[in-house]
């Protein structure tokens, strides 16, 4: 299924991953509002169409965002309140990327006008999607894992400090997915032949996508996995994924989602 906003591959499995920061495309009513380093888009979850692919062997359903986070950010609130209150981060409609740089010629910041306008034309139709590909996959299995695909450079000083953990997991603290279930997918990283560092619930918890449809008693668990981009590609511009780097960290992808389905599986609702 296609559209201008997203992509979306229908699997079988009780799967679900979605990429809400995948997409690169700038339409030109907004680039020509911008400054030369929003063109660079370095802020977007390069390559995890690429990443993931071997999921559809799976039965995975995989959505992918088309238009850039820099026109709006999927993975906000539509109010653009904070998730992380008291922290730095980017909003619904980013005016800066992460490195504080300006995104918007002088002057051409977007409006509340603006700003409702990609709220209904990007914003809503990849929400709708995701919506009505989870509630599919519910009615056919019961219930559904919702896989929220993450990247970010290792080191961004005004985000965080030092170096992050390979591997965030974000529930929320909990609320969003059964603990057997992320249980599960911890224990095939810990297990893994190939060590990574990883933490669960630490500087992401979980984005609006995750806290906003992980609802447990409902049949529908989120789980998100913010991962260092040093694990597949260069992290440096043109943004070169790397294969052979790649399929160190595949494997490991690959047996979290099964170990996390099969616990899915044999979890209640």
């Amino acid at each position: 299924m296609q559209s201008p906003v997203f992509h979306l591959h229908q699997g079988h499995a009780p799967l679900l991953i979605s990429i809400p920061h995948l997409g690169t495309e700038l339409p030109d009513e907004v680039a020509c509002t911008m400054t030369p380093i929003a063109t660079s888009l370095r802020d977007t979850d390069w390559h995890l169409d690429k990443l993931y692919a071997f999921a559809r062997d799976m039965g995975a359903s995989i959505l992918g965002a088309n238009v850039s986070r820099y026109v709006i950010d999927l993975n906000r609130p539509p109010s653009g309140e904070s998730l992380y209150p008291g922290q730095t981060t980017t909003g619904l409609c980013p005016t800066e990327t992460f490195r504080g740089e300006p995104l918007y010629l002088q002057g051409q910041s977007p409006d509340e006008i603006e700003i409702a306008r990609r709220r209904i034309t990007y914003w809503q139709p990849y929400h709708d999607a995701l919506q009505t590909e989870l509630e599919r996959l519910r009615a056919t299995h019961g219930k559904v894992l919702l896989w929220e695909a993450h990247s970010i450079a290792t080191i961004l000083p005004r985000l965080f400090a030092g170096a992050l953990p390979e591997l965030n997991f974000g529930t929320n603290g909990g609320v969003t997915c059964a603990p057997e279930i992320t249980s599960a997918a911890l224990k095939a990283v810990r297990t893994s032949t190939a060590p990574f560092s990883h933490v669960l619930d630490g500087r992401f918890k979980g984005g609006y996508i995750t806290r906003h449809y992980g609802q447990p008693t409902a049949g529908i668990h989120a789980i998100q996995l913010e991962m260092c981009q040093h694990l597949y590609m260069d992290e440096e511009p043109p943004f070169m994924y790397l294969p052979e780097t790649a399929a160190r960290v595949q494997p490991v992808l690959s047996n979290m989602l099964t170990k996390a389905l099969a616990q899915l599986s044999a979890t209640g609702a």
